[in-house]
Formats: structure tokens, C-alpha cells, sequence
């Protein structure tokens, strides 16, 4: 198994790079003692009248940027360019390169081209870049919203600094970097950088694991619903939309066959699983929790048709007393359900629900079509948006 993973560029299919004329080969040079990196901007503002001085929150990262007399940077060891507001999911494999014909990127690396992380473990770091590790200086540009490489802007357009820091990546470690707003009265923003551990844990292929994230602005929740927009990327945020309050319990329930129908797996309904704290700042992972593959006791061991419903509750309410479909005008923030169902595209009928992607992973493997598989998936809730980012092991490919 070759110790790195290449991408290239997005016209040039992979195993036929070298085969069909025209395409490019790109060369890259070998990072000796790489950490891997993966960046998302949380920046999920739009530009209106109550904010019209912000600046739109599209990116670019440089990674040990060389400035002139002027303080305008004119190079970089590594650029992370076009780097708008994030998808609402993102999925296990690279997905955005050479998907479109658009510049911007949801996420870094993303549709850029660079040496990408091994399979450690198990788990395909394919999603994440090879940075030389070290101390490095990273510093995030707010640039316009245009397809023209930030370093060939003018001038002008290069030196609205967002964050500039220092950052020391340890080698051979996985790491996931947030832009986001910490608070929405001042305007402050931040990084989040988070030592990711999955690949370190003793996790089981029978078990589908999850952890959570609060990363929303300190006060977002308390403000007027009427200046809350989010990014228009999120299918449906439902209850979510308005924000949900400091503190919460989350309460899982697991569904088999069509969703419409709404059939719970027998023990796995509205069971409480994890407390959910607002944090902007702390960068320790959050515990994972985990319920079976095969729940369902009468799938047959290859293939499940399960999905899964979260449900955050403010401390003190009980459960069985909130209706499936709580009226939203009621609930004060205090509850907000999040759907993980077929593709994440399909807004269940009559429900508040915000809907993402299946946690269980159907694909062609070996000889069954489809297989199921179990995953490793971080839910990050940052202003009445939530985020699905999930992670697989590699699988046997399929026979046909």
C-alpha cells in the first residue's frame, strides 16, 4: 500500500492520469515529517443592513506568508485560497475536487491539489493536507468574493487580516482547524484548533461512533430571531435555525426502513446519550458515544436500513413529555432534533428536524451491493447551523 495519497487535478481521473493524453502530471515534494491538517471556515454570516461593515466571510489561508515593506503579503509556503463558508456536510472521501466549475472551496484542502494524509489506523486521512510539522505562522485574509488568485490581487484587496497566529502542528498528528465568530455583540473572532484522536482509539467496526460540538457566537441564541441568517447552504435547519441555549442533553433515537414511516428499533428510542456545552475556546475532543451497527435485530448482518435521530433538550425538560413534533414557536431554544437520514437532501414531512446525511455508509463492497458500513462523525452546531463531518475505514473494493 503506497505510504501517501495523491490528488490531482479534477479533469485528470486517477487511474487514468497517466494514461490519457493532455493530462498533467503534478509533482509534489515529499514532506518528510508531515502533520495533516483539514480547515473549515465557520464564518456562517450573510452580509445585510444590520451588518453591511462586516466583510464577507470568504478566505484565504497562508501558512508562513512573506510580507513586503508594506506588511502586504506577497508569498506563502502554503496557500489555502477561496475558502468560503463551509458545506453542511463533509463527507469521508475527497469530494470537491474537480466537482464544478466554482473556485471557492468549503473546506482545506478541499479542491486543492496537494499531498494529502495516508490511512492511518484503519482511517483514510485522504480529507486532510501533509503540513511540514513545526511551529509555522498562519494568518487569514478576508479577500473578495471573485476568481482571481489572492496573491494577483491588487494591493488594496490584501490586507484585511482576519486572524494572524502562531501554531505548532506535532508531527504525525491529525489536526482540524475552525475559523469562527466567538462572540455576536463584539464581533470577535477566532480560531479553534483540535487535536483530533479517533485514529488513536480502540474502535469497534460493529459500532457507529459520534461526538458533538456547541461552537456557536456567545449570545447568538439570546438575540433577535429577526437578525439570524445562516449560510442558505443547510438543506433544513428547522428548529435548529434560532440557536439553542448554553447547555443541553442529547437524546438519540435509531429508525428503521422508510423514513415516513418513523419505525424506532426496539431500545433505541429517545435514549439519552451525551450533555452538550457551548464552548468556543477549549480545544480537548469531546468523548465519542456509539450504538450498534446492527441495531435492528432483524437486518441480516450486511446491510441495514437505519438511520438516526438526535434530539437537544434543555437540562430539566423531560423527554417524554416533548411531542415528535414539538411546536417550534414554543420551545424557547430548548429543543432542536437533527434527522441523519438517506442522502441529507430529503426533508421528512412534517417535522423540525434538521436534516444530514446517514450516519451508516452504503456502498458496493466485495460482492454485496450495497454493504454497510459503521463510521467515526463529529456534529458541530455553530449558529442555528449544524455540520456533519463524518470518517470511515478504508473497505474492500467491489467485485462485480
Amino acid at each position: 500500500m503506497l505510504a501517501l495519497k495523491i490528488k490531482y487535478l479534477g479533469f485528470c481521473g486517477l487511474t487514468l492520469l497517466l494514461l490519457v493524453s493532455g493530462c498533467k502530471k503534478i509533482n509534489y515534494a515529499k514532506i518528510d515529517d508531515p502533520a495533516y491538517l483539514r480547515v473549515f471556515n465557520n464564518l456562517n454570516y450573510e452580509i445585510g443592513i444590520i451588518n453591511k461593515d462586516e466583510p464577507i466571510p470568504f478566505l484565504t489561508m497562508l501558512i508562513d506568508p512573506v510580507m513586503d515593506g508594506k506588511g502586504i503579503p506577497v508569498s506563502a509556503a502554503i496557500k489555502g485560497d477561496y475558502l468560503d463558508q463551509r458545506d453542511p456536510y463533509a463527507p469521508p472521501y475527497p469530494s470537491h475536487i474537480g466537482n464544478g466549475s466554482s473556485v471557492n472551496n468549503p473546506e482545506y484542502p478541499g479542491r486543492q491539489n496537494v499531498l494529502v494524509g495516508p490511512v492511518v489506523n484503519g482511517f483514510d486521512l485522504s480529507s486532510w493536507a501533509q503540513i511540514p510539522s513545526g511551529k509555522h505562522r498562519v494568518v487569514f485574509m478576508f479577500r473578495p468574493k471573485n476568481a482571481i488568485p489572492f496573491f494577483s490581487l491588487e494591493d488594496k484587496y490584501k490586507k484585511s487580516v482576519l486572524i494572524d497566529t502562531s501554531l505548532v502542528l506535532d508531527s504525525k498528528e491529525v489536526y482540524t482547524l475552525h475559523v469562527l465568530q466567538k462572540d455576536v455583540a463584539t464581533k470577535e473572532n477566532g480560531i479553534l484548533l483540535r487535536k483530533e484522536n479517533f485514529h488513536k482509539l480502540s474502535l469497534s467496526d460493529s459500532e457507529v461512533y459520534v461526538n458533538f460540538y456547541n461552537m456557536s457566537s456567545k449570545g447568538f441564541w439570546q438575540t433577535d430571531n429577526a437578525t439570524k441568517t445562516g449560510n442558505g447552504k443547510n438543506f433544513d435547519k428547522g428548529a435548529l435555525a434560532n440557536g439553542i441555549k448554553d447547555q443541553m442533553n442529547i437524546f438519540y433515537t435509531l429508525y428503521k426502513g422508510a423514513p415516513e414511516l418513523k419505525t424506532a428499533v426496539a431500545g433505541y428510542d429517545r435514549k439519552l446519550m451525551a450533555a452538550l456545552t457551548r464552548n468556543t475556546s477549549t480545544v480537548e475532543v469531546s468523548p465519542y458515544y456509539s450504538f450498534p451497527l446492527f441495531a435492528d435485530g432483524d437486518s441480516n448482518g450486511i446491510t441495514t436500513d437505519m438511520w438516526q435521530r438526535f434530539e437537544l433538550l434543555a437540562p430539566g425538560m423531560d423527554i417524554n413529555n416533548i411531542p415528535y413534533n414539538f411546536n417550534t414557536q414554543d420551545n424557547d431554544n430548548s429543543w432542536a432534533p437533527i434527522n441523519c437520514v438517506l442522502n441529507g437532501k430529503t426533508k421528512l414531512p412534517n417535522d423540525n428536524g434538521a436534516t444530514l446525511p446517514n450516519m451508516v455508509v452504503n456502498i458496493h463492497s466485495g460482492i454485496y451491493n450495497p454493504r454497510s458500513f459503521a463510521t467515526v462523525n463529529t456534529i458541530e452546531i455553530v449558529n442555528g447551523n449544524v455540520y456533519l463531518t463524518t470518517v470511515q475505514r478504508k473497505y474492500a473494493p467491489p467485485v462485480y
